[in-house]
């Protein structure tokens, strides 16, 4: 039997306080099915909520709140493994290699601080995380699978807004929904010719001089990234990078250095560490050729132009945007811009990026702004015009204005009734058994909260 991990809870801090307790004597408190709850999952739980709550004391039934959870999670890992639900090896290594890289990427890729901080390096930490990470995938698909049939109706979701008292709606400030339409500079032959030529003269000097790769990687790529860890981009399912980079990697034998590869984001000398199925294991240089201020005022004056042939009504917007922009994900959207933080096509206008902020500014609905430069989500100087679709006021809720932001809420929580609904069907079929002498005086009143009872009716220690 394995320890279990709350999921719903930061993966960086949980596993920082999970480390705190490693060389703790530990202790069962409890088994749900084949699973089992150790007394350092209760703790971390607990220092994580205590290290979120600003100093603002925990609420007295926090410790009920983390074991139903712990209950949940094990009961729901339990139920996984006999419905046959799995998660390979290879996802569990392509998540870990993604959180770990994300901590990197905020101490500056240095190793030396992810060591100090967590007592333990990347690799080393990949190891200790890879039973939880497991635990965490086949939770979220069994969760999914437990509610992939739930929907809602217009008729469900006014029906939560009607119970909502009157003085508890919600107050959404001013919002605003964008289009785009987006010019990307293009390199011009010469910058491109002399960004061939360095990767040309890179891949001679690791294949006939014997260069190491990774010592070139770090001094020349230009993914920065993926530079200061040698190169390399962790496993990576097919499908997940550009596919002429996925069609030059899939070809290459373990350990094989492919020819210089161009894609989109520039050359790339590809060096495939392993393969597995249909997941790689990569490392690259990447040449990136620059993009000059000619470059640049090209596409400025091309994106002007587009505009004004905008507004003196030679073009409409919409089919601006199918003719003209050059972003691929906005474009199927006919050209709305994505909040990242919701995925809605609404932004407050606190969560606009200020370039955007700035430019519509004074603007009103339907009117369209000058052309703004910007960095990509690849780091790319680009150039787009947005048009303001809609614009509310600051009020209080309604199904008119925030029909969508109210569908959200009715789903979740038509969802939470739904899995409560399932386990609670589920703790009967599952062996339960709650270690009372194993419980920590902070524990001790825990099994008499509301919460608790479910599981303390099927306890199989109970009379």
């Amino acid at each position: 039997m394995k320890k279990i991990w709350i999921p719903v809870l930061l993966w960086t801090t949980c596993s920082f306080f999970a480390l705190s307790q490693r060389l703790q004597v530990d202790k069962v408190v409890a088994v749900v099915g084949n699973q089992i709850i150790l007394h350092s999952d209760i703790e971390a739980q607990v220092k994580l909520m205590q290290s979120q709550s600003q100093g603002v004391d925990l609420s007295p039934d926090v410790r009920c709140y983390i074991f139903d959870q712990l209950f949940a999670n094990a009961l729901m890992l339990t139920e996984a493994e006999k419905d046959s639900v799995v998660v390979s090896d290879m996802e569990v290594q392509t998540q870990l290699d993604n959180r770990v890289n994300t901590i990197l990427s905020y101490m500056g890729m240095d190793e030396n601080k992810f060591l100090e901080f967590y007592s333990m390096t990347p690799v080393e930490m990949k190891e200790f995380m890879r039973d939880q990470m497991k635990d965490q995938l086949v939770q979220q698909r069994m969760q999914q699978q437990v509610m992939k049939s739930i929907s809602i109706t217009p008729k469900e979701v006014k029906s939560f807004f009607d119970r909502i008292p009157k003085d508890s709606l919600p107050y959404f400030n001013s919002e605003v929904e964008l289009s785009e339409i987006v010019i990307k500079p293009k390199v011009n032959p010469t910058e491109d010719a002399r960004a061939r030529k360095l990767a040309r003269n890179l891949l001679l000097q690791i294949v006939e001089d014997s260069v190491d790769f990774e010592l070139l990687a770090r001094k020349y790529s230009d993914d920065k990234a993926s530079a200061a860890l040698g190169g390399n981009l962790g496993v990576q399912p097919r499908g997940t990078l550009v596919p002429e980079f996925e069609a030059a990697a899939y070809q290459l034998k373990d350990g094989e250095v492919s020819d210089v590869v161009k894609t989109q984001f520039g050359y790339h000398i590809i060096q495939l560490i392993n393969r597995l199925g249909n997941n790689i294991n990569t490392r690259h240089i990447l040449i990136r050729p620059d993009i000059t201020a000619d470059d640049r005022e090209k596409s400025y004056q091309f994106l002007d132009s587009v505009r004004n042939l905008i507004l003196v009504d030679s073009f409409s917007f919409s089919k601006a945007i199918s003719t003209f922009s050059e972003d691929d994900q906005s474009k199927t959207r006919a050209g709305r811009i994505s909040n990242p933080a919701t995925g809605e096509p609404y932004f407050e206008l606190g969560d606009l990026e200020p370039s955007v902020y700035f430019a519509i500014d004074g603007l009103k609905e339907g009117d369209i702004t000058k052309v703004i430069e910007y960095d990509s989500r690849t780091g790319e100087k680009q150039f787009r015009i947005v048009k303001i679709l809609s614009r509310t006021q600051p009020h209080a809720a309604n199904l008119k204005d925030d029909y969508s932001k109210i569908r959200m809420a009715a789903l979740e929580e038509k969802k939470g009734r739904h899995i409560m609904n399932w386990i609670n069907s589920k703790i009967s079929n599952n062996y339960i058994e709650i270690k009372l002498k194993n419980l920590s005086e902070n524990d001790g009143e825990i099994t008499k909260c509301d919460a608790m009872k479910k599981w303390m009716s099927s306890d199989s220690n109970r009379p």
